[in-house]
């Protein structure tokens, strides 16, 4: 895709460090240099303004990513493609029927009003919740992988979303600051929101979390 783009050697591409390797990967097969910019913490990706920031004059692309079935601020984005004459590629995700996305999106409208003790996903236009990611703060205890230990006690599937961030890997590492993309990858989990789920599959999701709720209050 990049190098059919005519992206190659001596080019940077920004592309965001939180999610798979796989887009810094293609970056550096392509001959070019991956350049990580931070994310939108509501959306999880890639902030259109950290964009403007990691610009150099070697810029010649933008690879965006949709995150957890909510779209990225693409208007924004090619903006920004528009005014610097760059490239922006974007990266969708596997689709779902409508189907049982109407269904992940009734259990997450179920998980945002019981749940409490997390910080619930911000819905916002077109979420298809192929993930429903919650965040867990590390303000206190437990954090997010004690969390995810006494909820998968409880026979309650969670999984942490991405576990480390690509410019945390020993082959991209990068002496850069991403305070966001650092945040959620240290507080983020996703809860199931399957269209398998009963009712009583969501009450227990619910009765696991919020039994841990009053230990999420900072320690003092």
């Amino acid at each position: 895709m990049l190098r059919a783009a005519g992206v190659g050697l001596g080019d940077e591409v920004v592309v965001p460090a939180f999610g798979n390797v796989e887009v810094a990967e293609a970056v550096a097969m392509a001959g070019a240099l991956p350049v990580f910019a931070d994310i939108d913490p509501v959306s999880y990706c890639i902030d259109p303004a950290a964009v403007e920031l990691a610009l150099t004059p070697r810029t010649a692309a933008v690879v965006v990513v949709h995150r957890f079935g909510r779209p990225a601020d693409i208007a924004r984005l090619h903006e920004v493609g528009r005014r610097h004459g760059l490239l922006v590629l974007e990266q969708g995700e596997s689709e779902v029927p409508y189907g049982e996305v109407a269904q992940r999106r009734e259990r997450a409208a179920y998980l945002d009003a019981k749940l409490r003790g997390v910080r619930t996903p911000d819905g916002g236009d077109g979420h298809t919740y192929q993930q429903y990611v919650v965040r867990v703060p590390g303000n206190g205890r437990p954090d997010r992988d004690a969390f995810a230990r006494a909820v998968r006690a409880k026979g309650v599937e969670v999984r942490v979303p991405v576990k480390t961030p690509v410019h945390r890997l020993p082959e991209f590492r990068r002496c850069v600051s991403l305070p966001e993309t650092e945040r959620a990858a240290d507080e983020t989990l996703a809860l199931p929101v399957d269209a398998v789920l009963t009712k009583r599959d969501m009450q227990r999701i619910v009765g696991a979390c919020n039994a841990l709720g009053g230990l999420l209050q900072p320690a003092f």
